[in-house]
């Protein structure tokens, strides 16, 4: 089932954008408008991580991060127009993971929503070789060979293979598949598909070669022949 994120902020624009970028990244989406009913929506459905803002009414963000810290594990992003070094050292001193100020990129949001519940789970990292039937990719020789023979790619092709490879089966989208690659998402950039038709012309010259799926208005995905 898909992580359950809370998302706590009391301008609605704020709210509804949050949520929109990060149900279309696959994640369930709660949200509350203030500091009482943040603290009653996380003890009773407890979500996977809380996207939590500093200035709420009735109870800040800052209170409702230490109660919830006192309480569990949550992973906690901390949301907040202050751009001061003070309040993000704060945020983080009282129990947040992370701080995000805004205005702010909601891709930007995702990523870091993504690459904390990562932490979060100790996300095992993929092996150095990868085997899947005559395929062989070695991370650290950075070569592909197939059946033996050598498949000559570009970094980006690469690290794309072997991102996909290492999830056989799994949908990643552009914006995953740019995170891995580049370290961030804040963007939409469509090279990635240029470089996965070039991948797959590369792999597909090779008979019964695994073969990169295209999951339309979503993303690819690594399948075995």
């Amino acid at each position: 089932m898909p992580e359950l994120i809370l998302v706590v902020d009391d301008e609605p624009k704020i709210v509804r954008i949050a949520r929109d970028y990060l149900e279309k990244n696959g994640y369930r989406v709660l949200t509350a408008g203030d500091g009482q009913s943040a603290l009653a929506t996380a003890r009773r459905e407890k979500p996977d991580l809380i996207v939590l803002d500093l200035m709420l009414p009735n109870m800040d963000g800052r209170e409702v991060c230490k109660i919830l810290r006192r309480e569990s594990a949550v992973p906690i992003i901390m949301l907040t127009a202050l751009a001061e070094e003070v309040d993000q050292v704060t945020g983080l001193e009282i129990g947040a993971d992370d701080y995000i100020t805004k205005p702010f990129s909601p891709r930007a949001l995702v990523a870091r929503v993504r690459a904390l519940l990562r932490r979060s789970k100790g996300e095992v990292k993929p092996p150095a070789m990868i085997r899947i039937g005559g395929l062989e990719i070695d991370a650290e020789k950075y070569s592909v060979t197939f059946n033996g023979a050598p498949v000559k790619l570009t970094p980006n092709e690469f690290k794309l293979l072997f991102i996909l490879a290492s999830r056989p089966g799994q949908t990643l989208t552009r914006e995953q598949l740019l995170e891995d690659l580049h370290g961030a998402a804040s963007s939409i950039d469509r090279s990635v598909d240029s470089h996965i038709k070039n991948l797959r012309k590369k792999l597909e010259a090779e008979s019964n070669s695994p073969s990169i799926e295209t999951v339309y208005g979503v993303g690819y995905r690594f399948i075995e022949s």
